[in-house]
């Protein structure tokens, strides 16, 4: 990540030992320059036996796919696609947009590259009004006047370079990609001379487009494509080559960007919970028990604020009776369902009944399902009835959200389209813990069933926020609860009014012999905040800087002299773009920890105090901050000590800092502090 002299890194991968180690620095490498990896083993045998539907939809690949795009990788299916996507991505300029512009003298081969950048999910840019006034005036009359702009077969230099021109020129398109057919009309090395010198002159004005080049044929091409490549412009033999090429920047561009983006402001990490889930998981692993039933998984949600569906229990089926009465009264018709440890998906054995209108009708259901049950599962240990009311929504959309456990990156949570079918239907996403409101939305989004979720015809928007909300809390229970190796909501019923969990299965580690694998992405330390009184400044909060803290820096830098910004970054200006404050915001709290110092009376961020560790953990550099006017009130030495306290918990053994030797201030606390 920090070698000045290579423009990219290429990798290939089989397996990883240590992920929480790759994650912190591919997410170092990847904000750096581009990494590209290939990844064999797509389809090895990772069926497991697995008592939840996320346990069985998420494979080892999945896993790795996710980790990936989560550091910001881009993964490539062979190695002539590895070599290819460094190439494009180490020598051409990066994507503002996605809409790609084709220039071809043969209108076939524009309609070809044209249709593969359709099927791979790519965007044809619309030319302007513009633009096609500006090309009529340059074109004869029987060019295309659309995308690809077909400039007919005879088109030699000149027509080239005006064409080219008013591409470049047009705001509509975000790159270009230039083809020559062979023609007897023509010369192709012409061409291309043309092409590379109207590229430059282009370039030198304004930021470049990136232009890809695709001459077709054999023997003539040859010295165009040698062309190209010394000028360092992306050329390929085919459409379909070139189209996989600026794909590739796409993806890039959309890894980079889900890299980098910071969560809405104020986006909270910190959820409701209380000690009641941890009460019924430390019961169930008391009694000897790693599965939770489903009246036991449903409460330990509940206690977490997710919304699941009233239940009641009936030990036997004369009992069924009474608490079917109870829903009844409240509700128009109520589901039985089997209560068995045994049993995790109840209507594989007939252990589902539903719609059912009254208390009688409760009690036969009860009884068939008693006798079905000891037909198909004659092991299965019968503890009774769970009486829940039929909730019915006409326009609900039923998914899954889920959590499992994958022995390399450790838990997953997914989000998919859910019922019965869930495993024939296999839309799922997953994503790596810890969840934010930003990355939830991105999930749902992966997913087929979103484009449900987002309304159609006569059915209404469903409310998104309120799955994000169940993803976020699923995922913070995950982290506190290092127990838990399986969780599945299914369905989550979701419609405009909100969602409910209509049924719930969690599967526990016993921890003496089954311990879960570490999370791959190191969690918010909220333990690491605390509070104290400032002389001056009344009562600061110190904690761990968030992704959602990027908003606060503008006000920061606003009221810290060019002086101290050099003497902390050697340098009297800083530039305060979103990549840059990324940088000082997005970490993840394995290699780097930062700590912000907050006014409480006022909310504003007033010093930050930095430490980066080296790969081994063992040899870190600081750096600390203050506002200038907040200086010499015995801030700094407070936000030194807390971070020197952190460092010896995390077992860090040396601490060093660059300091100017005119920076006294600093240098005589940090001796005071114990540096030599």
């Amino acid at each position: 990540a920090g070698d000045t002299k290579s423009r990219a890194i290429l990798m290939y991968m089989e397996a990883l030992s240590n992920a929480p180690k790759f994650i912190s620095a591919a997410r170092r490498a990847a904000r750096s320059k581009p990494v590209i990896v290939v990844k064999s083993g797509r389809h090895e045998a990772g069926a497991r036996a697995a008592q939840s539907h996320t346990g069985a939809l998420a494979g080892s690949d999945a896993a790795y796919e996710a980790a990936f795009r989560r550091t910001g990788l881009l993964r490539v299916r062979t190695l002539p696609d590895l070599f290819a996507a460094a190439e494009m991505l180490s020598r051409t300029p990066k994507l503002a947009g996605e809409r790609l512009v084709i220039l071809t003298n043969g209108g076939g081969a524009g309609v070809l590259a044209a249709d593969e950048l359709q099927d791979a999910g790519g965007t044809l840019a619309a030319l302007s009004p513009q633009t096609i006034a500006a090309l009529d005036a340059v074109l004869p009359p029987t060019w295309s006047r659309a995308n690809p702009a077909d400039i007919i077969g005879d088109a030699g230099p000149q027509r080239y370079e005006a064409a080219l021109k008013g591409l470049l020129a047009d705001p509509q398109n975000d790159a270009v990609l230039v083809m020559q057919c062979p023609t007897a009309l023509a010369s192709p090395a012409e061409n291309a001379k043309t092409v590379v010198e109207t590229f430059k002159a282009h370039s030198d004005r304004r930021p470049a487009k990136p232009l890809l080049t695709c001459w077709l044929g054999d023997g003539a091409a040859r010295a165009p494509r040698d062309l190209f490549a010394k000028e360092g412009i992306a050329t390929f033999e085919t459409p379909s080559d070139a189209i996989t090429g600026f794909m590739q920047l796409v993806r890039h561009a959309r890894a980079q960007t889900e890299l980098m983006r910071a969560p809405p402001n104020g986006a909270a990490e910190d959820v409701h919970h209380s000690g009641k889930a941890a009460n019924l998981i430390g019961a169930a692993l008391a009694s000897g028990r790693t599965m939770l039933t489903s009246v036991e998984s449903k409460a330990v949600l509940g206690a977490e604020g997710i919304p699941v569906v009233e239940t009641r229990i009936a030990a036997t089926a004369e009992d069924v009776a009474a608490a079917a009465a109870h829903v009844l009264a409240v509700h128009p018709a109520c589901v039985i369902k089997i209560l068995s440890q045994d049993i995790s998906h109840k209507s594989d054995v007939g252990g589902v009944r539903l719609g059912l209108e009254s208390a009688e009708a409760a009690v036969i259901a009860a009884r068939e399902m008693l006798a079905r049950v000891a037909e198909r599962r004659p092991d299965a240990r019968i503890g009774g009835f769970m009486i829940e009311p039929m909730v019915r929504r006409a326009d609900a959309l039923e998914t899954i959200v889920g959590m499992s456990v994958d022995q390399t990156f450790g838990p997953l949570i997914m989000f998919g389209a859910g019922g019965v079918a869930v495993e024939v239907l296999a839309d799922r996403a997953l994503a790596l813990p810890p969840l934010d409101t930003l990355l939830a939305r991105q999930m749902i989004a992966e997913t087929r069933i979103s484009r449900l979720l987002a309304g159609y015809r006569d059915k209404p928007e469903a409310n998104l926020d309120a799955v994000v909300d169940v993803l976020v809390r699923v995922s913070h229970l995950v982290i506190r609860h290092p127990e838990i190796l399986e969780l599945d909501i299914n369905p989550l019923l979701v419609d405009d009014k909100g969602v409910i969990g209509i049924d719930a299965r969690i599967r526990l580690a016993d921890q003496a012999t089954v311990k879960r694998p570490p999370l791959a992405i190191r969690p918010y330390p909220a333990e690491w905040a605390t509070a104290y009184d400032v002389d001056g400044i009344g009562r600061v909060s110190l904690r761990p800087v968030r992704p959602s803290d990027e908003h606060l820096y503008a006000d920061f830098f606003a009221n810290v002299t060019s002086e101290d910004l050099r003497l902390r970054f050697f340098t009297p200006k800083v530039h305060l773009s979103h990549h840059f404050l990324a940088r000082l915001t997005q970490i993840d709290y394995a290699r780097e920890i930062a700590f912000a110092a907050i006014a409480e009376s006022t909310g504003k961020l007033i010093g930050v105090v930095r430490l980066v560790m080296d790969p081994d953990l063992w040899h870190g550099e600081y750096g600390i901050l203050l506002r200038t006017d907040m200086k010499g009130r015995g801030l700094g030495w407070r936000m030194m000590n807390h971070l020197i306290a952190y460092a010896r918990a995390e077992g860090v053994g040396v601490i060093t800092g660059l300091v100017l030797a005119e920076n006294t201030t600093m240098i005589d606390m940090a001796r005071k502090l114990g540096f030599r």
